[in-house]
Parts: structure tokens; C-alpha cells; sequence
């Protein structure tokens, strides 16, 4: 088996610590075999990273490879033949992994198209991130995301819809527990699954050991979930100081997507979004703010996610969300850890990814500057590691 030995790069771990020079990190087939001395380095192939930052690859825990950024990216996903939405996801899949996005949770794609791609990304056919996907959407009929979701009512029906989605290959199940932005007709803040409904699906998806996120804005529905044991909390518009404490309590993971919001409430109608959505994320954008601000302070797990493919929101780089992440009350470290250790705790992949760390998946990104000073210094990349394979390498040397 090759051996790989990156060397010369200041190191962040993920244990959440700054970054310590003098480190070596070998790398052998898809796996992390050692972090050493660099005087202790054992013979291999030497990539030298100096003046570099080395850490784990980037975990984004709420995307939709079926949508595309556009400003209205609803319309042509559900207008182009199912066959040309699967050829966009694997672009999408490839300049996802060449941001230094190696891990990915799609939370909502099109007739199970997204589970080719994972595939396909599995058995070496394209690059791509590692991908965990959900499958439809569980929703309520008519509630937001009926267009790429499972419509269900009533908790048996909720359960059947769990079950036909572990059955497609779900690794994790998504439900939607109230309104949302992007669908119209609908209010963000209205609960829409009903808490019986969400305690069949969490009950369902837990005696398969999948784990359950939840589109939840409104603060009522955001409750339910929480009641019944979800793992993570999408968006988390309209929350309260009760329910951050009890989320902070119970462990439950927030994900706010803060890059969705301010795509659509910033550039507007003038960049051709839809009014219905410009107009419900204006009304929501301070709330949102507010409600981060709150998680953060009362110590709720944070993990990074983009909501990527929403208007003007493209698949790649993670930095905007980070970079807003910081802007409202993290520090650049704990931004970091929400897109690497904390990300992968809530994903279920905590032994996996998101460290540099013997054993763990050989994931690593080298940037130029340093991140957990400067969150922008992750879109200065210069090597991409996938699964201990070379996507990216600009850093001017040779192996």
C-alpha cells in the first residue's frame, strides 16, 4: 500500500485546539495511519506543506445536490428530465470535494437520484464528498417541500413514508415540522407535522438507527421535535430561550444555514428570487439572527450547513456560512469545529471524520493562512484529500 507523508504544514487536529507546528501525518490508502514527529516520519512518498495550514475536510451538514442556485433553482430541477438533474448532482458532487467539502448530508433530493450519485462516488466513478442522504422529505400534504418530498398525514402514514425511504436507502430521515420560505402558500413560522406525526417518524427512524433532522422554523414546531428526541434542528428561526436551553440539555444539534436567508432577503427581487420568498426571508432574517445568537450563547451544539442549491446559494465552498457564522457571535475556531468535529457528531460519523486523528478517514485540506484566525483562509486551498485521494493539489510542488 502507498504511503503518503505530509509534512512542513502547521496542524489543527479538530481536537479543538490552534494549530501546532512540527507534525507529520501519514497517510496510508483511504485512512490516517499515523500523526507523528516529523523526525519519527517512517519511509513514503513526501509532500512537503510548508507555510500551510493542514486540517480535517470540511463537513457540510445540510445540502440538496438536486437544486442548483439559481435564482428560482425550484423551477428547473422540477421542469428538466430526472436524467439531467442526476448529470447536474455530479457536477455539484465534484465542486463540492474540490471546495474541501469531503462529507456532505443532502437532506432532500429528487426520486432517489442523489443515492446514484452517492454511489457513484462510493465506488470511485466520480469525485465526490462523502455523501449521506435522506431521501424525500417527509411533509404534511400540501406543506413546504411537497415537491421533492413524501407527502404523509396521520402518524401511520408518517411511519409508512419513514419505512419506503429506509427501503430506498435512506441514511438519514428528514421531516418537515413547519413552513418554510421556498414553498408558497406557506408560512414559516406555522407548524405543519403534527407532534403525534413526529414522534411516529423519530420512533421509526430510530428503531433502524437512523437519526432524524428536522426543518423546524416556527418555534411550536420546534418543540415537537425536540419532545421527541429529534438529532438536529434545520434552520431554527423562531426559537426561545427555553428551547435552546432544552436543546442545549438534551444535546439536540442546531443548524442554522444562516448563507440561505441572507441569499434570498439581500439580493432580492432585483436578482429575479421570487417575491414570495424575498418577502418571507425579510420578515424572518432578524429572528433568525437573533435565534442563532441565543444557541450560541447557551452552548447548543452548532454544526455548519449552507442549505446549499437555495437562490444564489451554490454548492462548494462552506466559507460564506462560516464567515457569517462569525460575524454573529462565533469564534473562528468554534466556526471551524462546527464544520468538522461537531458536524460529524451530529452526522453520526463522530469515530470517521472531522479529526486528524489515526484511523480516522484521510480527509485533509492544506490552506494558505490560518482558519481558526481568519475563517476566509479556507478559500485559499491548495491540497484537497478525499478518502486519502489527491482532488486538489495547487500548492506548486510535486509528489
Amino acid at each position: 500500500m502507498d504511503r503518503l507523508i505530509l509534512t512542513g504544514a502547521a496542524l489543527i487536529d479538530g481536537s479543538g485546539t490552534q494549530p501546532v507546528l512540527g507534525k507529520a501525518v501519514v497517510v496510508e490508502g483511504p485512512r490516517i495511519a499515523a500523526v507523528v514527529e516529523e523526525g519519527a516520519a517512517p519511509a513514503g512518498t513526501r509532500l512537503r506543506l510548508d507555510g500551510l495550514t493542514l486540517l480535517p475536510g470540511l463537513i457540510n451538514a445540510h445540502v440538496h445536490l438536486c437544486l442548483g442556485g439559481e435564482a428560482d433553482p425550484v423551477t428547473p430541477m422540477r421542469q428538466e428530465p430526472l436524467a439531467l438533474t442526476a448529470v447536474k448532482m455530479a457536477i455539484r458532487a465534484r465542486q463540492t470535494v474540490e471546495a474541501g467539502v469531503t462529507t456532505v448530508r443532502d437532506l432532500g433530493g429528487r426520486e432517489y437520484a442523489e443515492f446514484a450519485v452517492r454511489s457513484a462516488v462510493k465506488e470511485g466513478l466520480i469525485p465526490g464528498p462523502r455523501i449521506l442522504a435522506a431521501g424525500r422529505c417527509i411533509c404534511m400534504t400540501g406543506g413546504h417541500g411537497w415537491w421533492i418530498g413524501r407527502e404523509a398525514d396521520g402518524p401511520d402514514d408518517v411511519r409508512k413514508a419513514v419505512r419506503e425511504q429506509l427501503r430506498a436507502g435512506a441514511d438519514v430521515i428528514k421531516i418537515i415540522a413547519t413552513g418554510g420560505v421556498m414553498t408558497p402558500g406557506v408560512e414559516p413560522g406555522s407548524a405543519q407535522l403534527t407532534p403525534e406525526e413526529v414522534r411516529a417518524a423519530i420512533e421509526e427512524a430510530t428503531k433502524a438507527g437512523r437519526r432524524v433532522a428536522a426543518h423546524a422554523q416556527g418555534s411550536q414546531g420546534v418543540a415537537a421535535c425536540v419532545e421527541a428526541g429529534i438529532t438536529s434542528i434545520e434552520h431554527g428561526i423562531f426559537l426561545t430561550e427555553e428551547l435552546v436551553a432544552r436543546m442545549k440539555r438534551e444535546g439536540v444539534a442546531l443548524v442554522p444555514t444562516l448563507i440561505a436567508a441572507h441569499q434570498i432577503a439581500v439580493p432580492g427581487v432585483a436578482a429575479g428570487i421570487p417575491a414570495y420568498m424575498v418577502k418571507k426571508s425579510q420578515a424572518v432574517m432578524a429572528s433568525h439572527l437573533a435565534s442563532f445568537q441565543m444557541a450560541v450563547k447557551a452552548g447548543v451544539p452548532i454544526a455548519a450547513g449552507t442549505d446549499a442549491g437555495t437562490p444564489l446559494n451554490p454548492h462548494g465552498s462552506m466559507v460564506p456560512e462560516l464567515e457569517l457564522m462569525v460575524k454573529h457571535g462565533m469564534t473562528p475556531l468554534d466556526a471551524l469545529r462546527s464544520a468538522t468535529t461537531v458536524a460529524a457528531g451530529v452526522l453520526g460519523l463522530g469515530s470517521e471524520v472531522g479529526q486528524v486523528a489515526p484511523g480516522f478517514a484521510a480527509d485533509l485540506l492544506a490552506v494558505k493562512g490560518t482558519p481558526t484566525e481568519r475563517v476566509g483562509a479556507l478559500a485559499e486551498l491548495r491540497l484537497v484529500l478525499a478518502n486519502g485521494k489527491i482532488v486538489v493539489n495547487r500548492q506548486g510542488g510535486g509528489l
